[in-house]
């Protein structure tokens, strides 16, 4: 078999029932949930981190991004060109283009602004998008106001689009599809969307974007408007699937669909607890797609996964290996999906690790156990069982919850110590009410 094309597909700040096939009912999500029938659905896919830059620099290095200086951001949202991915890191578009392939991320990078750090100096031939964590919808710019440039780009030139930003990106990725059916080499496409993180404009909230006065504009949006930015999401993924099937390249192209992290303010997280900047499952758990019809056979998959998982996968797919010198912590999960194991197995235990600064938040996953510390509560809780994250099983399993713990201190020995001068977002009452703290018992 020829080496597969790759499209990774990654939605910002997507919860985890916010596709119909994984709970959604506000709103309809058709052409994703045919992309899970076709193919692979995760009941047990994390991010690896509950903010967006930090898992992005694992999904592209294949590594705990807390080896990383940039890594440490949560998110990176500061130093202007002065901290990025370096570009000597080898990342998964780097490798698999010196397996043959050519790469091309349409979308948001996030990793570094240029001169310094950009996607052509990590590995992508082609770059069209925003280098910023987020932009308006419809202005292309990173801010509110005259002091804001656009930030659209093709290649290192600026460019201007009108229209709004997923339906730009799925006419983007529609573009190249074509164009790559003529062409004798594989391709990777990265197609990162801003979707749907904020602010919240639907397709038609142009005024919108001319009114609010920041972006994160916390007196906004509602369920019908996140609902519109979602099916927005899922009509232009559904435009860049059928430019697969009528190019004829559907077969033999491996599709993943995931999110950054877990979704926030209006997104639907149950059955879980918790949203973005936050270890709980619904800050971390995400919503995964994967679809290669010429290997893969459509199936539910209960294995435990985490973003970084996905470089030495598809590197294993395409024939290639992680960079000796920068070995990935993740897994091939390739056997799994193609029931390779030995002895009958259906899936292989895994120990992941996590660490948010905000709250100063800590976790660990082990088979169905899951260790947590938020401030100065410790948690143990079975989230096979107990999705919730209700009971806490601390003092029922002491030895479990000291082995968790033990190894969590082990782990964070091994990487770069969270100083701090590191900036980490996080939630506070004064902008979101159900994340409150007790008032003090007034002195009488």
């Amino acid at each position: 078999m020829t080496a597969p094309n790759i499209v990774f597909i990654l939605a910002d700040d997507l919860g985890w029932a916010d596709l119909g096939v994984y709970g959604a009912t506000d709103f309809k999500t058709p052409h994703l949930d045919r992309l899970a029938a076709q193919g692979v659905r995760f009941n047990q896919a994390y991010a690896n981190s509950a903010v967006c830059s930090a898992t992005r620099i694992a999904l592209i290095t294949g590594r705990y991004q807390y080896r990383l200086r940039a890594g440490l951001e949560e998110p990176l949202a500061r130093y202007g060109g002065q901290l990025g991915l370096p570009s000597e890191h080898p990342t998964l578009p780097s490798l698999l283009k010196d397996a043959g392939y050519d790469t091309a991320l349409i979308g948001k990078w996030h990793l570094g602004q240029p001169p310094a750090y950009g996607p052509q100096r990590s590995g992508y031939d082609y770059f069209f998008g925003n280098h910023h964590g987020a932009i308006d919808y419809f202005t292309h710019k990173p801010g509110v106001g005259e002091q804001f440039g656009r930030d659209l780009w093709q290649g290192s030139e600026p460019v201007e689009r009108t229209g709004y930003y997923t339906y730009i990106l799925g006419d983007e990725a529609t573009r190249y599809l074509h164009e790559r059916k003529s062409s004798d080499k594989p391709f990777f496409l990265s197609l990162h969307f801003t979707a749907p993180h904020w602010p919240w404009e639907g397709p038609n909230d142009e005024h919108v974007a001319h009114s609010i006065k920041d972006l994160f504009h916390y007196d906004g949006g509602s369920l019908k408007k996140y609902g519109e930015i979602v099916e927005a999401l899922d009509k232009a993924v559904g435009q860049v699937l059928q430019a697969l099937d009528d190019s004829g390249q559907a077969d033999n192209t491996i599709v993943i669909f995931t999110s950054d992290n877990g979704g926030e303010r209006f997104s639907k997280t149950w059955p879980f607890t918790g949203q973005k900047t936050e270890l709980l499952e619904g800050g971390i758990r995400v919503p995964t797609l994967l679809r290669w019809s010429a290997r893969i056979q459509p199936q539910v998959q209960e294995q435990v996964t985490a973003t970084f998982d996905w470089l030495p996968t598809l590197l294993a797919a395409a024939g290639a290996r992680p960079h000796p010198d920068y070995p990935s912590d993740g897994q091939n999960i390739l056997p799994i999906l193609e029931g390779q194991l030995a002895d009958d197995a259906a899936h292989t235990d895994r120990t992941l690790f996590w660490r948010y600064n905000s709250q100063s938040q800590r976790a660990v996953r082990q088979g169905p156990w899951k260790y947590l510390q938020i401030n100065d509560n410790e948690f143990l809780f079975n989230v096979v069982e107990d999705a919730r994250e209700r009971a806490n099983l601390k003092h029922h399993q002491p030895e479990i919850f000291a082995r968790l713990r033990q190894q969590w201190e082990q782990w964070d020995q091994q990487l770069l110590p969270a100083a701090e001068a590191i900036y980490s977002h996080g939630l506070s009452p004064d902008i979101q009410a159900d994340r409150y703290v007790p008032a003090r018992l007034s002195q009488s």
